[in-house]
């Protein structure tokens, strides 16, 4: 065995066809095979994901649902059984107002509060928030507390 007659074993080298520019004898010179201008023939050219042929795409067809109202006001939302479960838990006392909130971690300092009236507060609790549902105004009166509006 010498140098000259080293072969690739069969199946291991493929044939990467013609180079392209190479010359108009080669088969593949001049334009290379990318035909006759338009973007397919220039370089760069990427075809983006959803492309129709200049058709409108599927995505801008469907119709679209739904409503973002940007003047909505954001709320964190806290239900009176959250607020017997401090009470309980000794972390709250008789006053409750935004700081309480956000030194327990319950509401942040750019956070507007709401009340709910979900559960049962049995606590006699001054509360202060941003705003109240009835029925959670109605529950914290009638277990003898006060409600602040912010």
């Amino acid at each position: 065995m010498k140098l000259h007659n080293l072969k690739p074993s069969k199946g291991s080298v493929k044939n990467p066809g013609k180079r392209l520019g190479r010359g108009v004898p080669s088969g593949k010179g001049r334009t290379s095979g990318r035909g006759h201008k338009g973007a397919k023939s220039r370089s760069g050219y990427a075809k983006k994901i959803g492309f129709e042929g200049g058709q409108m795409p599927l995505q801008k067809r469907v119709p679209k649902f739904g409503f973002n109202n940007i003047n909505q006001k954001e709320y964190r939302i806290i239900n009176l059984g959250r607020l017997q479960e401090l009470v309980d838990a000794g972390k709250i006392a008789d006053k409750v107002n935004l700081e309480n909130f956000i030194e327990l971690g319950v509401a942040g300092k750019n956070d507007s509060v709401k009340v709910l009236g979900d559960g049962e507060l049995k606590a006699k609790l001054s509360v202060s928030a941003h705003k109240f549902t009835a029925s959670a105004k109605k529950a914290i009166e009638e277990a003898g507390g006060e409600v602040i509006s912010l």
